[in-house]
């Protein structure tokens, strides 16, 4: 039996997909049930037996932060795919955040040490890698962990995660972390990268100056299934198709949308300025901020990836980013 946690989001929803096809049997945990039809959704763009492997799936209603609800969901299972995680640039997600990417973490590490789980594979981000000195060269796995010097609360709480992992190897447990760039996949237009191609549809007008590494969502999938099929273990594989600027990537699915590309530029400088009027914004209306010193960073970000480890350990060929790009702008189009 395999674990899935974090199964109604993008990588989840994919993961079980690939895994039910494959004819494993598999347990999912959710939290919402609203959220189940997501990954029904997810099933439906590949499949038209989608209902028919969806059920395959044996859901079990549980939290990585309530331990006995996790005992439940760990019985009989003899490998985990840690996929669940909170994301924001919110500040006052800070505290959330600390507790499920850390101590959520450690809740699922620690089971799997009580149920001598085979092997765990933790799904953490670059943004867990830290900075470098030189924006040129490429980080990879040897990188050691940098901090920025305002470093953002969730590369924080993801760093956290990945040490939890670290400890549970120290105490006989066999694992493998994934460190995804920024992942493109269908599903989620609202939320996630997702949204970055409603926005496009919707007339983006402004692009950031930074640019970051990018992967499909079908090679992070593929990647975590032939690494926790292997005899690898104890390693982290950094996942990064290719490192592009974001005036080129919003460029490329304008054009797959058929819509006007953003021709402006969102400086750093400009966005700093648009800061404080979001900022009375929120807290006139009470909706979560659309701008955040932590955003401006990320946007701004002109750090690079190696990608490479994966190709050269399993033979992993990643898809282009225009290909991986033109695909969502398909089902995107397709949905509306």
């Amino acid at each position: 039996m395999i674990l899935v946690t974090g199964g109604t989001g993008l990588v989840g929803g994919h993961l079980l997909f690939q895994l039910t096809t494959q004819g494993k049997k598999v347990r999912a945990i959710f939290r919402n049930p609203k959220r189940l039809d997501k990954v029904k959704r997810i099933f439906s763009y590949y499949s038209p037996d989608a209902e028919a492997l969806f059920q395959k799936i044996e859901w079990v209603e549980g939290d990585i932060l309530d331990v006995p609800s996790l005992e439940t969901a760990f019985s009989g299972v003899t490998k985990v795919y840690h996929c669940a995680a909170l994301i924001s640039f919110q500040p006052y997600d800070y505290f959330k955040m600390r507790q499920v990417n850390i101590a959520g973490t450690a809740n699922v590490v620690n089971l799997c040490l009580q149920f001598k789980i085979e092997k765990l594979c933790y799904v953490s981000s670059i943004a867990a890698l830290g900075s470098t000195n030189n924006a040129e060269e490429p980080i990879n796995e040897e990188q050691d962990w940098q901090a920025d010097k305002q470093p953002s609360a969730y590369s924080l709480t993801k760093y956290g995660g990945e040490m939890e992992v670290w400890r549970g190897t120290q105490e006989g447990l066999k694992a493998v972390i994934v460190n995804p760039g920024v992942i493109f996949g269908p599903g989620f237009w609202r939320s996630g990268s997702g949204a970055i191609f409603t926005m496009v549809q919707r007339g983006l007008k402004y692009y950031p100056t930074g640019r970051t590494g990018f992967v499909h969502v079908d090679d992070v999938v593929t990647a975590m299934t032939d690494l926790m099929n292997s005899e690898v273990s104890n390693e982290r594989f950094i996942l990064v198709s290719e490192n592009w600027e974001w005036k080129n990537v919003l460029q490329q699915i304008a054009q797959g949308l058929s819509t006007k590309a953003p021709k402006r530029v969102a400086s750093k400088s400009m966005l700093t300025i648009a800061l404080w009027p979001d900022a009375l914004r929120s807290k006139m209306t009470g909706k979560q901020r659309r701008i955040t010193r932590a955003s401006i960073r990320s946007m701004a970000n002109r750090t690079l990836y190696d990608g490479s480890k994966i190709t050269n350990t399993l033979g992993l060929k990643y898809q282009s980013l225009s290909d991986s790009i033109s695909s969502c702008c398909a089902f995107l189009q397709k949905e509306s």
